[in-house]
Parts: structure tokens; C-alpha cells; sequence
């Protein structure tokens, strides 16, 4: 099942639920993907692939951790419950994402392939965590572990 068919399961799902704030996220979320959607149009693409979807969605996540952090430093937990309810939904059509071990043998395995013995190279082994495993690893989190093995 695709993820384009997965949102329009979940939410027939929720709304047979009627769990209204998985509804109105979903929504949001088929909203932005049909923004981005219209974005892509230009180049000749008329829907974007799972792999983009999983990025817009981790754009998504993001921008709403931000706003819990700014929520929370404003003292607003009501805002603070809404975004983290969004959060959580949205996570679900995200993949599980690779525990400390996996990250760390995925990291070691990049920097092999690599064959990188430097911070000059780090980019090199970041371009290949990234085509290899985007869509289970939290890129922020493995950029410190890569620059330990490397030295930096």
C-alpha cells in the first residue's frame, strides 16, 4: 500500500472513529501534499514519489517541534498538546526509525565504503547514509556520531 493510499484509509478510518484530531491532521497532511504536489508540476512530475512524501513529512514533524518548542518556552500547553498530537500522527505513516546500534553499524559500514579518514570527507560518507538509509535515520543525529569516528 502506498502512503497516498494509506492517508485516504486512515482517514475513512478516523472519521468513522469520529476521532476529529486525526481527521483534521490527515487532512493537513493530504493538503500539503497536494501543495507539493502542485509544486513539483514545473518539472513535469503530476505526483511525487513515497521518498519525497517521507521528506515533506519529516519537514512537517520538524517545523512542528520547533513550534513546541516556542509553545512550550511561551507557557501555551494547550498549543503545546495540539502540535504534539500532530506529531504523533504524522509519525505513523513515517518509517521506524534505526535504533543506537543500527545507527552506529550503518555509520561504520558508510565509512568503510567511503573510505574516508577525515572530517574532509565527511560528506562523502553523509551522501551515502543518505541514498542508503534516508528514510530511517535522523540525519541531525547521526552527524555528531560521524564526526566522533572521523575525528572532529
Amino acid at each position: 500500500m502506498t502512503l497516498r493510499e494509506r492517508f485516504t484509509a486512515d482517514l475513512k478510518t478516523a472519521m468513522l472513529a469520529k476521532d476529529a484530531p486525526r481527521v483534521s491532521a490527515i487532512r493537513m497532511i493530504t493538503a500539503k501534499l497536494k501543495d507539493t504536489d502542485i509544486a513539483a508540476r514545473p518539472k513535469g512530475v503530476t505526483a511525487i514519489a513515497d521518498d519525497e512524501i517521507i521528506a515533506m513529512l519529516k519537514g512537517m514533524v520538524k517545523s512542528r517541534k520547533e513550534s513546541v518548542e516556542l509553545y512550550t518556552k511561551g507557557g501555551r500547553q494547550d498549543l503545546v498538546d495540539k502540535e504534539q498530537a500532530e506529531i504523533d500522527v504524522i509519525e505513523t505513516f513515517l518509517p521506524a526509525q534505526m535504533d543506537d546500534a543500527a545507527t552506529e553499524a550503518a555509520v561504520d559500514a558508510a565509512i568503510a565504503e567511503s573510505g574516508a579518514a577525515s572530517m574532509k570527507e565527511m560528506g562523502k560518507v553523509m551522501a551515502i547514509l543518505k541514498a542508503k538509509h534516508a528514510a530511517s535515520l535522523d540525519m541531525s543525529k547521526v552527524n555528531p556520531l560521524v564526526k566522533q569516528k572521523l575525528g572532529g
